[in-house]
């Protein structure tokens, strides 16, 4: 599979997913609003993707979210096959995305050095 191809993807399932929890269309109380959609990586025969999901929430509500996000995966995958056009709609896998909490933290990390 093309590299381009699976970029594109990715990209696709990033918008969609952002945009079903953001619309409220996932009915679990667990999905705050606030949890976005950071990333997307799809398998090379595009069965299986893992999407890291972040957010300016606490610890425990974006684990809350990412747990009710992977119960609701069923529902997503069939929201996903009806606006996206695949021969095969990916299994959905949510994580939780800590990359810019952890970048905020060496960021401070390195100006208290500094000083």
């Amino acid at each position: 599979m093309s590299g381009h191809r699976l970029e594109r993807v990715e990209s696709l399932l990033t918008e969609e997913i952002g945009r079903l929890i953001l619309s409220g269309e996932i009915k679990d109380p667990r999905v705050d609003t606030m949890a976005g959609v950071h990333g997307v990586k799809v398998s090379k025969d595009l069965t299986h993707a893992r999407v890291r999901i972040s957010g300016y929430l606490e610890p425990t509500a974006l684990e809350a979210a990412v747990d009710g996000l992977n119960s609701a995966a069923g529902f997503i995958q069939k929201r996903l096959a009806t606006r996206i056009t695949l021969r095969v709609t990916p299994r959905l896998q949510f994580v939780v995305d800590t990359s810019i909490e952890e970048g905020f933290r060496i960021n401070k990390t390195i100006e208290d050095i500094v000083r």
